[in-house]
């Protein structure tokens, strides 16, 4: 039973003389516990794709089915409580709050759902040192690498335990070795837990890591390849 249906998805942008057509018939399921890859070129549709599916924005017509609930019908508010218990969200820009210290961060989502002090302590911790983030509890973001703040953003988007990962190119802004150890660790994290990770990106490393590469052209599905990948070759 997959955890999301995408049913002949489209959008279509009015704002210029020349409509532009984002997503143009798009049909996908995703299993869960998927660790895949959306790909294509440069405005091919991977972040609108993601956007729709995290109900960030409204397609044109078709549906998106998370756990037999069509979340394109859901109102305002339903979405936002639907995107607070059931998403997690990777944006290539980190978006961390610049004022809240580090282990703030991560709490902040938490603390929306009104989770009791006990839990939110234990995922944190257990979060932060799975990411090698223990020593910078109390750092400001400002202060933190661009490796350190994106691995920030993962257990924030990891800590209340979401259906999935929604990552917009996570790894755009980082060097060789800080891509490898948050792969590494979101990785291992996808297979300890469960979560369905799916990640729009250019990147050469992220599709190496991937067991499913979606490939998109012009807003289409050209491709759709299932890789016989292991979790122990991803860790390896």
């Amino acid at each position: 039973m997959p955890v999301i249906e995408i049913k002949n998805l489209t959008k279509t942008y009015n704002e210029t003389m020349v409509p532009v057509h984002a997503l143009n018939g798009i049909n996908l399921e995703f299993e869960k516990g998927e660790f895949t890859a959306i790909v294509g070129p440069s405005g091919c549709g991977k972040t609108t794709l993601l956007n729709m599916m995290g109900g960030l924005d409204q397609p044109t017509s078709g549906s998106v089915i998370i756990e037999n609930e069509d979340i394109t019908q859901m109102n305002r508010g339903a979405l936002t409580d639907f995107r607070l218990h059931h998403v997690g969200f990777i944006f290539q820009a980190y978006n961390l709050i610049p004022v809240l210290t580090v282990k703030e961060n991560v709490e902040f989502i938490m603390e929306l759902q009104h989770r009791n002090k006990k839990d939110i302590a234990d995922r944190v911790n257990y979060l932060l040192t799975a990411m090698g983030m223990e020593d910078k509890i109390n750092v400001r973001p400002k202060y933190l690498s661009g490796g350190q703040q994106q691995r920030v953003a993962v257990a924030r988007a990891l800590v209340s335990k979401p259906k999935f990962i929604l990552a917009d190119e996570p790894t755009a802004n980082l060097d060789s070795k800080s891509t490898d150890t948050l792969l590494d660790l979101m990785a291992t994290l996808n297979e300890k837990e469960q979560v369905t990770f799916i990640f729009s990106t250019h990147d050469q490393r992220v599709m190496d890591k991937a067991r499913r590469i979606i490939t998109l052209e012009d807003g289409k599905v050209i491709s759709d390849t299932k890789l016989k990948a292991t979790h122990e070759s991803i860790n390896s």
